[in-house]
């Protein structure tokens, strides 16, 4: 598969998503799960420091201290409705992480200029949190400019993809996530993803590993994403780390021509191209950051 543009992967879907990304795709059992569903205490409480990219257009400030956001169920995508998730609201471009009080990180392709920054919010506890919970309002508080890229890179050559960028203010109600400062994760590593596939609310997808860990700017795993993960955080399932940061993979959905419609696209654990996940460590802004805070 090559690189190319979610709007062009997706444009059945009418997503509007960032030049650059990727597609990717389900391995395995498809692992994801909304908050609710998921037991693991360490996966939640990182899930919590995890955000949407969403365009102003679709917040709309309520006045009482709630924002709404809007779009189109996932079914009315193209998708079909027997597909997990149908019937929930899409409305993501691409997903991002807390590093630091005001710091978030995305990929590259999500954040291309000063403009794509102002255009959209950083939108925390986009998620389903009860069975009966719709995801179309989230706190005011939990809503964020971007308004400066520190530190960027989207290099066709390198294929190093990623961007660290400053929010309008400090984020007090949640943690920093904790980041892999030296070396690379070891072989074999279980991994978890946490993020907005096909710009869904929150979603926590366990099960995978590492699969190639041998170039030097990213890894590649058996990832369950799709766009909308672009920018995701790929942790280390037991310990939190942040490990690096979801850009691209597989096709992720395909058409089905007996129903009309498109469904993902099914891979066993060891077979299609897999996702790439660029390390952490590739952003050195970040890593001085990390260490004078430390010091």
């Amino acid at each position: 598969m090559t690189l190319r543009t979610i709007s062009a992967l997706l444009v059945s879907m009418t997503l509007s998503f960032s030049v650059m990304a990727g597609d990717k795709v389900v391995y395995g059992d498809d692992d994801r799960l909304d908050l609710f569903e998921a037991t693991n205490a360490l996966h939640l409480d990182l899930a919590k420091s995890t955000a949407a990219m969403i365009s102003h257009s679709k917040l709309t400030d309520n006045g009482d201290g709630t924002t709404s956001i809007s779009g189109g169920a996932l079914s009315s995508r193209g998708i079909c409705k027997s597909a997990k998730f149908a019937d929930q609201m899409t409305a993501a471009n691409c997903s991002g992480f807390l590093v630091g009080k005001d710091l978030l990180v995305t990929a590259g392709h999500c954040i291309t200029s000063m403009s794509a920054c102002k255009s959209s919010a950083w939108v925390f506890d986009f998620a389903v949190e009860t069975s009966d919970d719709d995801a179309k309002a989230v706190p005011t508080t939990s809503v964020y400019k971007c308004v400066e890229i520190i530190s960027r890179d989207l290099n066709r050559g390198t294929k190093d993809d990623y961007a660290l960028i400053r929010l309008e203010r400090n984020v007090d109600d949640r943690d920093a996530l904790t980041v892999r400062t030296s070396g690379k994760v070891a072989d074999g590593t279980k991994l978890v993803v946490i993020g907005h596939p096909t710009g869904l609310p929150s979603k926590i997808a366990a099960g995978a590993v590492v699969r190639n860990n041998n170039g030097p700017v990213f890894f590649n795993s058996n990832l369950d994403t799709f766009g909308g993960n672009s920018g995701s955080a790929v942790f280390d399932s037991e310990t939190g780390t942040v490990e690096g940061i979801l850009v691209r993979g597989e096709t992720d959905y395909v058409y089905d021509s007996t129903r009309g419609c498109r469904v993902p696209k099914q891979c066993t654990n060891e077979g299609c191209r897999g996702e790439d996940v660029t390390r952490i460590t590739n952003i050195k802004a970040l890593m001085t950051l990390v260490e004078e805070n430390n010091k």
